[in-house]
């Protein structure tokens, strides 16, 4: 813990989100206070929210989380993209656009996530960084309280806030759709911010809705279960199966479209904070958000975002088991065991590889699926900080926190998803072009770069087409590929939970 000193003042001229006027440490005397220190592409950052939300209702009274939103990302600086993610993780404390590194650098902050603690005389009293830190910050807040309660420091009563999601409410058909799936039997949405699944025909029309809705970890038939922010798909065609990455459960989901029912076959509904490399069978072992799924034979592999890895998991025998990273965050290429990813979020196969979108170094990642089991670059910085908007070859191409890839007609298409761009990739010389998006956030059809996207996470090829989940337009685009020719797909009778009634599927 940190000596006590007085917690410098936040900036009353800067944008502040989920609250309708600036708020000023003098005004929040009385009341403990949390900063957390945040970014929003942060896997830690937000394993921390549901901490911060736990302990936000229950000492709603007396403590004040303030989100403190340093950018990692050019992406990041932009306030309505800070807006759309406090809207996506259901954020309801206020947040601060700490423009410039201003209030990080006067606390003296030094990695994501961090958290300070501020007591009711407003002096800065300790500080924790990384996750996993619940039941210390509980502790510490039941101490302050009982002390400032004692020499009557402590101001008893609710802030009253007014939140985004109370002026924008998430009522349109879809909500941040995480990513898309083109099968034979039609598209599987991930409807994220709805917590479930959408199937539907090319044409939009409704086949089934998987999940009631509200966010929770419920099997049961298609009405009764429940997912949490579900993201990957992959789609076994011959059984009729469908395996969903319900991410914020850490689970990994089974969905059966012949019996129409949900089954949990990973996962414990807790998450991880093992990193090391390990296996175990499925329903026992705890996982860490996973974010994306290939299928292969009888193999799954998970886009492990959280401890930074590869697992897989074997459907015969239902063990699941790390495949390649040692759970450090970076880049490092070789061998499975000596290799290393950074919140890896899109995975697909062409039979020989698989390609990574990995996230956080803004880089595609092939890892061989034949001897000698080798980890790539196929493009990209491979650095932490090292990316950008660069067309071209190998490690001179730069990409933005891309969270998509697939593999279609020899190539990758990728999600270079604050670019706000589609990008095409060869694989074997590494060579990256832009082919959609003109590299500005909106909702334009049209063709080639001619487009935009808000900030697409998710890419499915069928025959000739592409869909995109254009995850901030809450949208499923299409992509003719011979064309390049991009329209919005229309989804006529869907419509949000609690919204309307759905027709009777």
């Amino acid at each position: 813990m940190t000596p006590r000193v007085r917690a410098p003042e936040l900036p009353q001229n800067y944008s502040w989100l989920n609250t309708d006027k600036p708020l000023s440490l003098k005004q929040l005397k009385g009341r403990v206070v949390i900063l957390d220190f945040w970014t929003y592409c942060c896997i830690n950052c937000l394993h921390v929210l549901p901490d911060l939300k736990y302990l936000e209702q229950k000492y709603k009274d007396s403590l004040t989380v303030i989100g403190i939103h340093s950018a990692k990302f050019d992406n990041e600086k932009e306030t309505e993209n800070i807006r759309q993610a406090i809207l996506r993780y259901d954020i309801e404390h206020p947040v601060l656009v700490d423009i410039g590194f201003r209030v990080w650098q006067e606390y003296t902050v030094r990695a994501w996530p961090t958290l300070m603690v501020i007591d009711p005389q407003g002096y800065v009293i300790g500080h924790v960084s990384g996750e996993g830190n619940r039941n210390a910050l509980d502790q510490l807040i039941q101490e302050l309280i009982s002390q400032h309660f004692e020499k009557g420091t402590i101001n008893f009563q609710e802030l009253s806030l007014t939140l985004e999601k109370q002026r924008q409410p998430l009522i349109t058909p879809l909500a941040f759709p995480g990513k898309v799936l083109a099968t034979s039997e039609g598209l599987f949405i991930a409807d994220s911010g709805h917590h479930r699944l959408v199937m539907s025909s090319f044409d939009g029309e409704i086949l089934h809705l998987i999940g009631t809705g509200k966010s929770g970890l419920t099997d049961g038939t298609f009405s009764e279960a429940q997912f949490f922010a579900p993201q990957g798909m992959a789609f076994d065609a011959e059984n009729q199966i469908l395996y969903v990455a319900d991410t914020e459960n850490h689970a990994l989901r089974r969905v059966d479209l012949k019996r129409q029912v949900v089954e949990t076959i990973a996962g414990i509904g807790e998450q991880s904070r093992n990193i090391r490399p390990h296996s175990g069978a499925g329903l026992e072992t705890a996982l860490n958000s996973p974010w994306d799924l290939v299928k292969v034979g009888n193999i799954l592999f998970v886009a492990m975002a959280g401890p930074h890895q590869i697992w897989q998991m074997d459907l015969e025998t239902s063990i699941v088991k790390t495949f390649a990273g040692t759970g450090a965050e970076g880049c490092v290429d070789g061998s499975l065991t000596e290799s290393a990813f950074a919140q890896p979020s899109g995975i697909v196969t062409d039979g020989q590889e698989l390609y990574i979108a990995d996230s956080e170094v803004s880089s595609i990642r092939g890892v061989s699926l034949v001897e000698p089991f080798q980890v790539r670059t196929v493009c990209g910085s491979g650095q932490l900080f090292g990316f950008g908007d660069v067309d071209g070859q190998r490690e001179d191409v730069r990409l933005q926190h891309c969270l998509g890839v697939e593999s279609a007609q020899n190539f990758l298409w990728i999600a270079d998803t604050y670019n706000h761009k589609i990008k095409l990739v060869s694989p074997s010389t590494g060579n990256c072009q832009t082919v959609l998006g003109d590299g500005s956030a909106g909702l334009q059809d049209g063709q080639g770069k001619n487009t935009r996207f808000f900030e697409p996470s998710g890419l499915s090829a069928i025959g000739l087409y592409l869909y995109i989940a254009d995850t901030n337009n809450h949208a499923i685009r299409c992509v003719d590929l011979n064309t390049f020719e991009l329209t919005t797909l229309q989804f006529p009778s869907l419509c949000a939970p609690d919204v309307c009634i759905p027709p009777n599927l």
